[in-house]
């Protein structure tokens, strides 16, 4: 992966977080480590999965880039148990493009994907764009996801929108509150109708068809308090929570 220069320094509140990079190629985690310096971010790397968990354990970063073929213990492993202790966000690094490869990553827990090879700008970006959705304004509960119009209350399953300056609280299923709390941890990205049945439905809904009857009962239950045209589908691929700016 070639040297290239750093993208300008990032002013966003995220600026200052730790990220923690679980990375076994040197030169790769070097990269990277450069690349988030010079956005404003705090690094620190591990070089195996078992020092990624025990400096997950001790150091509570805001962030971790999670390679997946590592040592000792795999990323997915990792993974799982950093989804076990709690919910720092995990964007993962991985040389598997396969969709199946995607799809565990999102239904263990991770945030959002990068395929090797990379552009390391990209990663940092994708870094910041996954901080800023957990950490408003600075550490906070990353438990509350925040995609305005919406807040999502992950622990006591609440989802509130507002309009007009007034919060309106939404009677979802639990279906539906998956659905939602899915599409709001990546507003603008559009989730494939595969992938909300793998992270969303419950075990035993196996057909495609059963999310669209889904987004449109939750669609329905979001125009009841005047929020119209959301979710937005994508014909032929899938759904994501908005197309605005």
């Amino acid at each position: 992966m070639p040297m290239k220069p750093p993208p300008a320094p990032d002013t966003a509140p995220a600026s200052q977080a730790l990220i923690l990079i679980a990375e076994d190629e040197p030169e790769i985690a070097d990269i990277l480590a450069a690349y988030l310096a010079h956005s404003g971010l705090r690094t620190v790397h591990a070089a195996d999965g078992r020092r990624a968990l025990d400096l997950h354990r001790s150091l509570k970063p805001d962030l971790v880039l999670l390679d997946v073929q590592m040592p000792h213990v795999d990323g997915w492993q990792v993974l799982s148990e950093i989804r076990h202790r709690g919910t720092t966000p995990v964007i993962m690094l991985t040389a598997l493009d396969q969709d199946i490869d995607k799809l565990m990553g999102l239904r263990i827990g991770a945030d959002d994907y990068v395929v090797k090879p990379f552009n390391p700008a990209e990663v940092v970006a994708r870094t910041q764009a996954v901080l800023r959705r957990s950490m408003p304004g600075g550490r906070q509960d990353q438990r509350v996801l925040r995609a305005a119009p919406f807040q999502i209350d992950l622990d006591n399953h609440e989802a509130t929108v507002e309009i007009d300056d007034r919060r309106h609280p939404l009677n979802l299923t639990l279906t539906e509150f998956n659905l939602l709390a899915q599409l709001a941890r990546a507003p603008k990205r559009v989730f494939s109708r595969a992938e909300l049945l793998t992270t969303c439905l419950p075990e035993g809904d196996a057909l495609e068809r059963t999310v669209d009857s889904h987004i449109s009962k939750l669609r329905r239950k979001l125009e009841d308090v005047g929020l119209a045209g959301v979710p937005v589908g994508i014909r032929g691929v899938g759904y994501k929570l908005w197309s605005g700016e």
